[in-house]
Formats: structure tokens, C-alpha cells, sequence
């Protein structure tokens, strides 16, 4: 064993979990792809310049605290690892510059945080075409905005938040195109009264949509029959609305359908996962503690299900708790006085998301798109060819992979996956937590050869000594 734990993301749940470990006196190390801490919703947090800071807001700053905290604590932290495998034993292999490592411990905590759902439409592979989270990353990255109109179309809290920023940032917004469906806002209506003891997310949305109403920004409801028109790059947004068919012009066309939790190293450990049929996606199955179905693998924040970045924060520093208790480091009576507060502030966040994940469930076109759409962008398969696959006897994504070469692409299924498993099940009558997913292996992601070299002479030189 080289540590107590091993913290894997440095997000808002892998930096709490890490601080907390530590100042309960385990010896932690905290691995992130990234050069410096912040996940992708406080990303750059510690390098932000104002004006940045200024256009993202409080609530981004407030991951500079979280940042701050970790410098201040006991935790050896190794930024630019990229994690590529963890065996059942939780031994970690990882890639730093050009060397592979592994570390192991007893406990390991993954808060590898949430994806953007994939929006398969017609023309959704051109230029120019975006996830609304990937505009937000290149502002906290490099203070980069869309020098030519943009529109945005989908749902959720982040579609407006980003539309917000861009406006603010001088960025002409061409028009926001919302697809969630009207029968949405009466499933929604059932969970208000809780939403209501959450009022300042619900104030903060309607500050946001006071403020783009305000600019006078065209604004399109329950939109469906998207398409992206353009040759060689993006050019306008087609779609229905109200009747009526619509086209705005623009050179940038964000979409976004919410983010689902990323679930490829709960996969690569064939941990239990169950379909979430509100969130329509996947989820680890996890006690309250973020343990999984293999002893000492814990899951903490939006890896296992959706909440944001203050429940984030809360479920990592609950799982490192967890963890020390299961190293004895903790009684049951400690452990739950020093869970407590964090307890409570996780059951504040999940008051409104219920209601949330009603009011903006995806529309069910998004989910299994016409037949010429492309769903899997690395090996270009169409819907049609997965529901051919279907046709001709698959039951499921790994047998659709296999014929087809469906979500065997670099990005080995993270984009294409919940798609193909929705198709596949509407095609063949099935719920889709009996289709199932993809079956994930190592290197979750590429690595070069030279890299496994190093852990090759590495265990050699140690059998020598």
C-alpha cells in the first residue's frame, strides 16, 4: 500500500474528500487530469483574472476557497495525472507527462463529476456546433467567446446561465431555443412545494431569465424538429415552435441537454449501477457513505447522481468520512458527529432536484433520433444502424459494438452510450436498464506505449532489489 486513500478528481467532491481525509489523518493523494484544481465547473478557478471572475460570479469564485483549502492541507496532490486504469484490488495506474505510476490503497474515493448529455440532431457534427459547458470551459480556460452570433437550444439551468455569461461578455446571442416538452411543467408542479425550501436556486433562474428577456433576446418554447443547416460550417438553426416553423442565422449553435454522471471507471470496475429513469441516465448504486458493491470504492459527488456543486462538495467530504471509518480511524459515534454537518447541507442541495429534473427531463426525440442522424461521432454509425442492429439480433450495446463498431472511438462510448442504449431498447421493447451499457475496459482513455514501458521497468528494477 503507498497511501490510506486515493482521491481521484480534483472537482468540488474530490477536493472536499481530499482536505477532509487528510485532516482526519489519512495519508491522501488526490490525482486530476487537469494542470491545477477545480473539476470542470471551477475550472482555472486559481488562475482566473478578474474580469473573468467578474463575468462568472460568486458562485464560480467560490471553488477558489475549496482550492485554497487543499493547498493549505496535508494532501500530496499530482496534477496532470490522467487515471487510465484501476484494477479490482484498487491499485491505480496512471499517466504523468510521459511515465506511467500506480498507487494503491485501501480506500479509494472516484469523483470524476458529469459528462453533457449528448443532443444527436441532424447536423449536430458540423462546425461551429458546441455543448453550451464547452463555450463555458473555453471562458474559464482562456477567456475565449464566439466572435459571431450564437444561439442556444436545449434545457436546463446551465443553457441559461451560459446565455447569460456570453451576454455579458458581448457575445450577440441570436436566440434561445428551449425543447423541454409542455407536459413537463405539470410533472414539475408536483415536487414545487420542496423546490420552495430551496427558494434561492429558484430565484437565481428567475433572475436569469428576467435578464436575457430583458436584452430582448428571441426566446422559442417547447421547440422540437431541430436541425442545424450549413455546407462546410454552421450557418442557422432550423426548428418548430408554436406551430410554426422557424430559422435563426447564426455562425455558433450551443446545445444542451443536461449532464449525466460519468460512469466509466464504475463501469471498468463492474461495480452495480442502476438506470435512473428520472435523470435518463445511469448511476452507481451507492450507500449513504458513497461506498459501492466493492469494498472500499467509493463514488462521491455528480459521479453519482446529479445535484451540483455545493452537493458536491458535501458527498466528498461524507465519503472521506466513510473512508476513515472504514480504516478504523473513526468510531460510529465520530463518524456520524463529523458527517453531520456536511449530512445536512447535502439534504438542503437535493430539496430542488426532484423538481428540476422533472421541468427539464429531456425530450424524447433527443433520445432516439431519426434514423440519418449520427449518434456515434468517432465511428460516424447512425441511429438507423443501430436500430439495424437490433433488427438483426442484438440485444445490446456490446453486441452492437461488436458488429457495427458503435462507441469503439477514442472516446470509447462516453458520448454515444446513453443513446445507443435508449435506441436499442425502444427498438427491442425493453426497459433500458435490462439493454444495459457498454462494457468498459483499460486504457479509459489513449495512452502512448512508451508510458507502459515505465511501469514494466519500474516492477522489474523493484523484483531486482
Amino acid at each position: 500500500m503507498t497511501h490510506d486513500l486515493i482521491v481521484i478528481g480534483a472537482g468540488p467532491a474530490g477536493m472536499a474528500a481530499a482536505f477532509t481525509a487528510s485532516s482526519l489523518g489519512l495519508k491522501t493523494v488526490l490525482l486530476d487530469e487537469q494542470p491545477g484544481a477545480g473539476g470542470q465547473i471551477y475550472q482555472n478557478v486559481t488562475q482566473a483574472d478578474a474580469n473573468v471572475a467578474a463575468l462568472l460570479g460568486p458562485d464560480y469564485m467560490h471553488g477558489r476557497a475549496l482550492a485554497d483549502q487543499l493547498i493549505r492541507s496535508a494532501v500530496e496532490v499530482r496534477h496532470g495525472a490522467l487515471v487510465w486504469d484501476v484494477a479490482r484490488d484498487l491499485t491505480v495506474t496512471a499517466l504523468q507527462g510521459t511515465r506511467s505510476f500506480e498507487l494503491r490503497a485501501p480506500q479509494l474515493i472516484a469523483a470524476t463529476g458529469a459528462m453533457e448529455r449528448a443532443s444527436p440532431l441532424p447536423g449536430w457534427t458540423l462546425p461551429g456546433v458546441l455543448n453550451a459547458g464547452a463555450a463555458q470551459i473555453a471562458l474559464k480556460r482562456a477567456a475565449a467567446v464566439p466572435s459571431v452570433p450564437v444561439v442556444l437550444a436545449g434545457a436546463g439551468p446551465l443553457l441559461l446561465l451560459v446565455a447569460c455569461q456570453l451576454l455579458d461578455a458581448g457575445v450577440v446571442v441570436a436566440g434561445i431555443v428551449e425543447t423541454s416538452p409542455s407536459a413537463n411543467r405539470m410533472v414539475a408542479l408536483r415536487y414545487l412545494p420542496a423546490a420552495l425550501a430551496a427558494p434561492e436556486y429558484l430565484l437565481k433562474g428567475l433572475r436569469m431569465m428576467r435578464r436575457l428577456r430583458s436584452a430582448g433576446i428571441p426566446w422559442f418554447t417547447r421547440a422540437t424538429d431541430l436541425v442545424v443547416e450549413g455546407k462546410a460550417q454552421t450557418e442557422a438553426l432550423r426548428f418548430c415552435s408554436g406551430g410554426h416553423s422557424h430559422r435563426i442565422e447564426a455562425g455558433v449553435v450551443l446545445l444542451h441537454h443536461g449532464v449525466v454522471p460519468n460512469t466509466q471507471l464504475t463501469r471498468l470496475l463492474r461495480v452495480e449501477h442502476e438506470w435512473d429513469d428520472a435523470q435518463l441516465a445511469w448511476s452507481p448504486r451507492v450507500n449513504a457513505w458513497g461506498q459501492t458493491s466493492l469494498a472500499g470504492f467509493r463514488v462521491a459527488g455528480d459521479g453519482t447522481s446529479i445535484a451540483g456543486a455545493l452537493a458536491a462538495e458535501a458527498s466528498g467530504a461524507i465519503a472521506a468520512i466513510g473512508a476513515a471509518h472504514a480504516l478504523q480511524r473513526l468510531s460510529d459515534t465520530q463518524r456520524d458527529q463529523r458527517a453531520a454537518p456536511a449530512l445536512r447541507a447535502l439534504a438542503r442541495q437535493l430539496r430542488i432536484r426532484p423538481f428540476l429534473d422533472a421541468l427539464y427531463r429531456p425530450p424524447q426525440w433527443i433520445n432516439t433520433p431519426s434514423d440519418e442522424t449520427v449518434v456515434c461521432r468517432c465511428e460516424e454509425v447512425t441511429a438507423g444502424r443501430v436500430r439495424e442492429m437490433a433488427r438483426l439480433g442484438c440485444q445490446g450495446p456490446n453486441q452492437t459494438k461488436f458488429f457495427s463498431r458503435c462507441g469503439m472511438g477514442p472516446c470509447q462510448g462516453r458520448i454515444c452510450g446513453l443513446g445507443v442504449t435508449q435506441i436499442l431498447a425502444r427498438e427491442l421493447g425493453k426497459p433500458p436498464a435490462e439493454v444495459g451499457a457498454y462494457r468498459i475496459r483499460a486504457p479509459l482513455k489513449p495512452v502512448p506505449m512508451s508510458s507502459l514501458a515505465s511501469i514494466a521497468s519500474t516492477t522489474h528494477e523493484g523484483s531486482m532489489a
